[in-house]
């Protein structure tokens, strides 16, 4: 089953032969650990996925959730994975020892969890309750700290993220909900919060909410904003719990997918006493939030190649099995044995096209969880900042170029398919069902756009975007006499040029007054932008599976498994690189025709 999950070749292939992560262990950081304390960490993660997980991802989809007189309890099934995926010591992967993490790199937490991400309507509430928790890590008190920190580490508790209300989705500037100061220190909320992923349920005992309020008084906008923890049930000074808070959850949301994790309306304070204490200093909460946001969109991207992955095993293994028509080469031949779909050409096609975007967004997200690990473990500032930098500019990529990509992946696994995809018989109908979310949540993925174009391309005056056109640039230079490739090297050093002049082009667009262009294209730019990163960071691969495939090719006996999987790898990247990325040509003579009908068209025109 684990071979149907997650492809444990390329998973190695990226971490180790292409990025090198044993590079990590000569850092005082990550020094105390070795590959096979990595490799063994993967190893089981493959095992609870096998085993426990994937078995319980349409039992927990059919269940679902249920709201049962004020309480939320999910699909038993989920109760068993909760219990060995604390046990086994998941959550906090990442967290310092010192508060009951692990203190493992990023990136072996993003490819562990990518084991798991395929049943995400289950490791919602691990994953959120993690989040949480390191928001505490760094912004809390110490008493906050020892109060709640290390039983959400250890599982005990949970945590979620509240931020989104009825008329203030993505205006998180708009929200109502307000903080009134007591005379002790505290506060009590009161408002309403809605799709509040994992706001309730039966798998803790408690629960710590995370809630984006204004304190009475404070200015309207997100200037005003301030973050506070408001506990399930309230913390003796003993640590036992007390007395139940004061919210109700009113309704759980009836979904397209991800029916196993429970999306809450909550209501705070319908009797003036919901407690709460301020996380981090007042009117600060949105620069706090957005460090769980920007994790949880890398995370994002971690679920989108989890399930983008997961639908295209399931749809290979199909096209293997599945007999329908002859060969071409005997087409005209009615009795002639019917042949696995995989000779197809079409059905070729396809998934070459899932290979080449499953195995481009796995180096993406892994290589951007590796850039957070070098920055964290570099001693040298302007390192640290370099890395940092290219975390910036590629997180809105993670999280919108994947997940729309992802749906489409999955959308393709139904296809090759066929009839049987579109029924619950198989579990890609589930796959698609589940992934939607992701374009959705932690900012739409129009508003990824608008902060990669608005925000991040300026950053530092642009010498983040330049960074990272730096690193394509080196791949390139590496491999540009190589003459297997040369030709790729050549493909992706236009769309390179292409990409810093589209950004220039906004530049100058924005100074001479015409800021709707950038504005209106910001999204064409987003997924211009990515199938670039995605194509640069394909042809290192390709680079890297080309040497190794010379160094087969002088061994007397050579691993057959490693020159087709080798061969696959520049395969993917050829296919990507001469079929999708000339999609970024296209992309830029829309954006330079300076045409806005989608901004001008006038709204009673929409209409029929």
């Amino acid at each position: 089953m684990a071979s149907m999950i997650v492809d444990e070749r390329d998973q190695k292939f990226v971490l180790y032969e292409m990025l090198g992560i044993d590079n990590l262990f000569s850092t005082e950081r990550y020094g105390g650990f070795s590959r096979d304390v990595f490799d063994m960490v993967l190893s089981e993660a493959g095992k609870l996925a096998a085993e426990v997980l994937f078995p319980a991802l349409a039992e927990g989809d059919r269940a679902g959730c249920r709201l049962e007189n004020g309480r939320v309890y999910v699909p038993e099934c989920f109760h068993r994975c909760y219990q060995l995926y604390r046990d086994g010591g998941w959550i906090g992967m990442t967290a310092s020892p010192q508060v009951g993490g692990q203190g493992l790199p990023l990136v072996i937490d993003i490819a562990a969890k990518e084991w798991f991400v395929h049943n995400d309507p289950f490791l919602s509430y691990p994953y959120l309750t993690e989040g949480a928790a390191h928001l505490i890590a760094v912004y809390g008190t110490e008493l906050q700290k020892r109060k709640y920190m290390g039983k959400m580490y250890a599982g005990i508790w949970c945590g979620t993220m509240c931020l989104t209300e009825a008329n203030a989705g993505s205006d998180v500037g708009n929200i109502k909900t307000r903080a009134l100061r007591q005379s002790d220190g505290t506060f009590r909320i009161k408002g309403t919060k809605q799709f509040i992923t994992g706001g309730d349920h039966d798998l803790a005992e408690n629960i710590i909410h995370p809630v984006l309020a204004r304190i009475e008084g404070d200015p309207p906008g997100t200037g005003g904003i301030s973050i506070f923890l408001v506990p399930k049930y309230l913390i003796g000074d003993d640590g036992s719990l007390g007395r139940r808070n004061d919210y109700i959850v009113s309704s759980i949301e009836e979904k397209m997918g991800f029916h196993g994790s429970a999306t809450c309306v909550m209501n705070f304070g319908d009797n003036d006493d919901c407690y709460a204490e301020l996380l981090g200093e007042e009117r600060q909460g949105m620069k706090i939030m957005f460090q769980l946001m920007n994790e949880a969109r890398i995370g994002v991207g971690a679920q989108s190649l989890g399930i983008g992955s997961i639908a295209y095993l399931h749809a290979l293994q199909y096209a293997k099995d599945r007999l329908q028509g002859s060969d071409l080469e005997n087409m005209k031949n009615p009795e002639a044995p019917r042949t696995a779909i995989i000779r197809h050409p079409d059905v070729r096609r396809m998934l070459l096209w899932m290979k080449a975007h499953v195995e481009g967004i796995r180096a993406l997200v892994y290589y951007t969880a590796y850039c957070a690990d070098r920055a964290r473990s570099e001693k040298d500032e302007a390192a640290r900042e370099t890395w940092q930098g290219v975390i910036e500019i590629l997180t809105p990529i993670c999280k919108a170029y994947c997940s729309d990509t992802a749906f489409r992946i999955t959308e393709t696994a139904i296809q090759v398919h066929g009839g049987y995809g579109y029924c619950s018989e198989y579990p890609v109908e589930q796959f698609m069902r589940d992934i939607k979310i992701a374009s959705i949540w932690e900012g739409t993925n129009g508003i990824q756009a608008l902060d990669l174009v608005g925000r991040k391309l300026g950053l530092k005056k642009g010498m983040y975007f330049m960074n990272l056109l730096g690193e394509m640039t080196r791949t390139m230079t590496t491999y540009k006499e190589s003459p297997e490739i040369k030709d790729l090297t050549a493909d992706i050093q236009q769309a390179v040029n292409t990409l810093a002049e589209t950004a220039m082009y906004f530049a100058t667009c924005a100074r001479s007054g015409k800021y709707l262009i950038p504005v209106g294209n910001a999204y064409p730019f987003l997924m211009m932008m990515g199938k670039v990163v995605m194509g640069w960071l394909l042809l290192w691969e390709a680079g890297v599976a080309q040497k190794k495939l010379l160094e087969l090719s002088a061994m007397t006996e050579a691993n057959s498994a490693d020159r087709a999987f080798y061969i696959g790898k520049i395969s993917a990247a050829r296919f990507f690189i001469k079929h999708v990325l000339p999609e970024v040509e296209g992309a830029v003579k829309a954006i330079k025709s300076e045409d806005l009908s989608m901004i001008e068209i006038p709204e009673e025109s929409f209409t029929s």
